[in-house]
């Protein structure tokens, strides 16, 4: 298909609203126009191809325009497109429940469809507050959250979000939560000098806080939302999996509920199916998307336990409904490619099948960047690795905000064939399954290079 990029910038610069972006950068520089995408590439309007080492916003899993997802979006065309989920069902819903339960833990039984992140992570804090509600417990309507947490942009999302870059604008419309520290290791007075797989010895000092909110305030408290083993807008955060247990049984102790939000993390990116699993833990809830459908379509899900379902249920005239939904809930074509999707997992276990190439991942990730002056912080799970640069390494010091660092290297990269979309300062690879150890090491050898090169002010955008 031939396309005029000259309309297709024009059009863009007149009427477009790019989100997380000030448009004001893109004054006198023009976005990249990507036209095709395949495998871990994206291919742009003039023919360059650019590595996508951000999976698309973390979404791609098995790589662009799987053969196998094509297929069954294509299939699904000829069947159904989309019917009202209320009241109604259909095989598509039920075949991704199906294929589900074979990857989550028995107690995690009760399926609600959303349609992203946001919404899926809503659901759970609607069900989370109702929960107790139904059940006469009034005066737990409090949730407790992390610093540096990020569960989305929709208000109750925000609400739980702690990431003030993001959030601080919107307080006055949000409701009021408890704010806990984040087991941020690097700057931990405890910590390793490199956080690396946060697999070290550790007293969990992290978590006090949110023990001290806890003993003070379960009475109120509802639940607690966090992501599990990586905080990921927070900066790519890699913490112990014991953190995780220990939460656990605080808030089985201090009966509050526990939300897990999967989103960014669910779907093998963290080295296993879903991250909890690293830690032996179930929660009460979990937050499902991005991946859920590889990456190609908007389709989330908020998983429970029988126990919090059947506060819900009772007859009519009790008030007890959960009243929520949303207009493309479960939609059977989001849902069949998704149900494909958990097919690949099933039959060609690419977990199983890229241990070599996320150990080869971690390696590359500690023997390129620990040594460099610029680098504070190396830190990695699973196909998720970052580095964290700082101005001064011995202080921790990062660098001043006004000098931008990490746009400047985002800028650069796409010059070099590579999308590197940092989060301030921290600069990071969430990569496909897909992605093989040749790509590894090319992406990582080319990222050092543009980011050396961007600090010695080498390039014209830096």
């Amino acid at each position: 298909m031939k396309w005029d990029k000259k309309e297709i910038l024009a059009l863009d610069r007149k009427h477009v609203w790019h989100p997380f972006t000030q448009m004001k950068d893109y004054e006198d520089r023009d976005p990249p126009v990507i036209v095709e995408a395949r495998g871990t590439r994206l291919k742009t309007i003039e023919g360059q191809l650019l590595y996508d080492t951000i999976s698309s916003w973390w979404t791609n899993i098995h790589g662009h325009l799987h053969p196998r997802l094509n297929e069954a979006l294509k299939r699904q065309l000829e069947l159904l497109d989309h019917v009202n989920f209320s009241g109604f069902t259909h095989p598509y819903a039920t075949g991704v429940v199906k294929h589900l339960l074979d990857f989550l833990p028995s107690q995690l039984s009760r399926f609600f469809f959303s349609d992203n992140g946001s919404t899926a992570v809503e659901v759970a804090l609607k069900m989370a507050f109702q929960y107790w509600q139904n059940q006469g417990f009034t005066t737990k309507t409090r949730f407790v959250c992390l610093e540096n947490a990020y569960h989305g942009d929709t208000l109750g999302a925000v609400s739980v979000g702690g990431v003030d870059l993001f959030f601080k604008l919107y307080k006055p419309l949000t409701f009021e939560t408890f704010r806990a520290p984040s087991p941020y290791c690097y700057r931990c007075e405890e910590g390793p000098s490199l956080t690396l797989s946060a697999e070290h010895e550790c007293s969990l000092r992290c978590l006090q806080g949110l023990e001290e909110i806890l003993t003070r305030h379960h009475q109120e408290v509802c639940a607690v939302i966090l992501e599990p083993r990586l905080q990921a807008a927070g900066g790519m955060l890699v913490y112990p999996a014991a953190y995780l247990k220990a939460l656990k049984e605080l808030t089985e102790k201090y009966q509050v509920l526990l939300i897990f939000d999967e989103v960014a993390t669910g779907f093998g990116r963290t080295g296993t199916m879903f991250a909890f699993e690293q830690a032996g833990v179930v929660p009460d809830l979990i937050c499902l998307a991005k991946g859920l459908t590889g990456g190609y379509l908007p389709l989330a899900l908020t998983v429970t336990t029988e126990e919090v379902y059947r506060a819900f249920y009772a007859d009519y005239l009790e008030g007890k409904t959960f009243y929520h939904g949303h207009s493309f809930t479960a939609n059977p074509l989001c849902c069949a490619v998704a149900i494909e999707n958990l097919k690949i997992f099933k039959e060609e276990d690419p977990l199983a099948r890229g241990k070599g190439v996320r150990a080869r991942f971690h390696r590359l990730l500690t023997d390129l960047f620990a040594e460099e002056p610029y680098v504070g912080d190396v830190r990695f799970v699973g196909y998720v690795g970052a580095v964290e640069l700082v101005a001064d390494k011995d202080r921790k010091e990062p660098f001043p905000v006004e000098k931008r660092l990490g746009f400047k290297i985002y800028m650069n990269s796409l010059e070099e064939g590579l999308v590197l979309r940092p989060l301030g300062d921290v600069i990071y690879w969430f990569l496909p399954l897909c992605v093989t150890e040749a790509e590894v090491e090319e992406i990582l050898t080319l990222s050092r290079e543009v980011i050396r090169k961007t600090l010695k002010g080498g390039f014209k955008s830096g």
